[in-house]
């Protein structure tokens, strides 16, 4: 007998009717001898009548308040859902957050789950119950009801499936899957038969609205198996699992697109690591998420820091930042509302070259102009100017040919197959992993990884004009070096500086790919061979505030500057001078509360 999790969007319980359909979905795996527990979020638009209805009240309504009421539209639904199952002759049960027991910490409308408590609906289910839990709900320690924000239920049904070990956690919606992009916005898009999380996690950080990357942090952390399907027919949806080889076959797996963010510049900061450390510990405590950070090599003992936010975070983001440079000698705060971030997302970008050059290209031939650059070993982001991010979407996905038929399924679970590795194989068990975690949503910072083996190059003063990327890394390509980092940051009076890095013996043949090229376009270059990147691997490192500001911290009393960062939602890479590596690795060990060095780096 299997425990199965099953989750029913909005879209999947707005009518009578489809919540008969999910009953019987219910139903039918219970007479398949499995144990069931439903999630429901609340019916189709009800979640925002009822926000609607409190701004009629009041523009700035209490947080507090907000939760009691929002948690009113699971309430409706599990009740209709638990009529629904025992009007056809099963024993159905429904249950609040609260009375399940999914405790949170206090931030209302914006909870994180710290414990589940699963003695009742086991028990329930030993009497042969179907148990239907309201999703998007919890009660903090104060016993007042919290909701835990945008995808709240999904991360319900994940979070119960960790806690009761349960064999799988089926997401029901209004989708037959994970695509390879919006199939709204390119009509070429292809369902992927499956994909790991890390591919996920990114996926759903940039764009891709189907999951919600809480969840997936969830998932990867205790290896709940998901698949994604639709709620109207029984064809096999997307399976989200653990990475295995066969996955890096594609070079790419999707692109997305994300129109809310905003760009925020602080231009002329002194370069020491404390006053870095300062900046972005005062943006955490104001709970403000930071993504796509980037600091590229200083000049004349000055950075410029960028990064973006939540168009809704800008304000507030900006009268903070602009405190902070009069207190810290800055020089200037800017930002830019207008931008619009695509990226590429997949596995064998770690096993393959020419991934960036076949994207700046893409976009170089539609006359589309790069205002930022960051990497990670599965993911490239581009900053575009707003107006053209559909183009720039339809862009990448041709030219990595996204719209073929590729994938292959056989629609047996992931567990079943030889390829992956099965739940009864973990070193940790479940408990145990709970039972180091302050909370079952606390931030995991897993490793740390020193590499040695590349150096650095920086490109001064080259144009901020359209093509411009894409010629320069035509040139690396033609050399065949792998390009690792990549760290474009904001344009000055027409100009930009762009850093990459590649392997040290490539350096001198990458410089002299480049120099007749930058003879042509007017910049510099500069060579660092003695530099090392480590890289923080974990979950949660762009959906949690602070981590940063934990970096720094811990390099601002050793002096240790960094001269690159990247950021992704399971990595953080920074580039420091190879001197300083030892010390920098012990200190992020110490912060992040993780065992000595191992004793081999690469």
């Amino acid at each position: 007998m299997a425990l199965v999790v099953q989750k029913f969007g909005g879209t999947s319980v707005a009518t009578s009717e489809r919540i008969m359909a999910a009953a019987r979905r219910a139903i039918r795996a219970r007479q398949a001898g499995h144990q069931v527990v439903m999630v429901v979020s609340a019916r189709g638009d009800t979640t925002d009548e009822l926000i609607a209805l409190a701004r009629e009240i009041t523009e700035d309504p209490p947080a507090r308040e907000m939760d009691m009421l929002l948690s009113t539209g699971e309430q409706i639904s599990i009740a209709l859902m638990a009529m629904a199952v025992q009007s056809l002759g099963w024993p159905a049960i429904s249950l609040t957050g609260a009375q399940v027991g999914i405790l949170t910490d206090r931030f209302h409308t914006k909870a994180r789950i710290r414990t589940i408590s699963t003695e009742r609906i086991q028990r329930l289910l030993r009497d042969g119950y179907i148990v239907i839990v309201a999703g998007f709900q919890g009660v903090d320690e104060a016993d007042n009801i919290t909701t835990l924000g945008r995808g709240g239920s999904d991360t319900t049904a994940v979070a119960l499936a960790a806690a009761l070990d349960a064999d799988l956690c089926e997401i029901y919606t209004d989708v037959d899957g994970v695509y390879t992009t919006d199939p709204r916005l390119v009509a070429e898009a292809q369902k992927i038969a499956r994909i790991s999380y890390d591919e996920m996690l990114e996926l759903a950080s940039v764009g891709a609205g189907v999951m919600h990357s809480r969840s997936i942090e969830l998932a990867k952390k205790y290896n709940v198996p998901i698949h994604v399907r639709s709620s109207f027919t029984d064809a096999e949806g997307t399976w989200i699992v653990a990475h295995s080889p066969e996955l890096e076959q594609q070079v790419v797996r999707g692109a997305a697109l994300v129109r809310d963010e905003a760009r925020v510049t602080v231009e002329g900061i002194p370069d020491d690591p404390a006053i870095v450390h300062q900046l972005f510990a005062r943006i955490a405590e104001q709970n403000i998420v930071t993504d796509m950070i980037v600091q590229n090599v200083s000049r004349e003992g000055r950075n410029q820091v960028s990064f973006t936010v939540s168009r809704s975070d800008l304000k507030s983001a900006l009268a903070l930042l602009r405190e902070i440079a009069r207190e810290v000698g800055a020089t200037e705060v800017h930002s830019e509302e207008d931008v619009a971030k695509v990226s590429i997302v997949g596995a064998g970008m770690r096993t393959h070259s020419g991934v960036a050059e076949r994207m700046f290209a893409a976009l170089a031939a539609e006359g589309i102009n790069i205002k930022m650059i960051t990497t990670s070993e599965i993911k490239i982001s581009v900053l575009i100017d707003r107006h053209r991010a559909v183009e720039a979407l339809r862009a990448v996905h041709r030219a990595f040919d996204l719209g073929l038929k590729r994938d292959t399924d056989d629609g047996q679970p992931p567990r079943q197959r030889p390829t992956e590795p099965v739940r009864a194989d973990r070193q940790e068990s479940l408990a145990s992993i709970v039972q180091q975690l302050p909370g079952m949503e606390a931030i995991v910072v897993s490793d740390i990884v020193v590499d040695r083996t590349q150096g650095a190059v920086t490109l001064f003063d080259i144009p901020d004009q359209p093509g411009i990327a894409a010629r320069i890394f035509s040139r690396i390509a033609e050399t065949g070096s792998i390009v690792d980092m990549i760290v474009q940051n904001v344009s000055r009076e027409g100009t930009t500086h762009l850093s990459f890095t590649v392997p040290r013996p490539d350096l001198h043949r990458v410089e002299a790919a480049l120099t007749p090229l930058l003879q042509e376009l007017g910049g510099s270059l500069r060579l660092a061979p003695d530099i090392a990147k480590l890289t923080l691997e974990g979950v949660g490192m762009r959906s949690h505030t602070g981590v940063a500001a934990r970096m720094f911290e811990a390099f601002h009393d050793a002096g240790i500057r960094v001269s690159l960062i990247n950021t992704s939602e399971v990595h953080i890479s920074i580039a420091i001078a190879e001197a300083q590596a030892a010390e920098a690795e012990r200190r992020l060990r110490t912060a992040f509360g993780l065992p000595a060095a191992k004793t081999v780096n690469y």
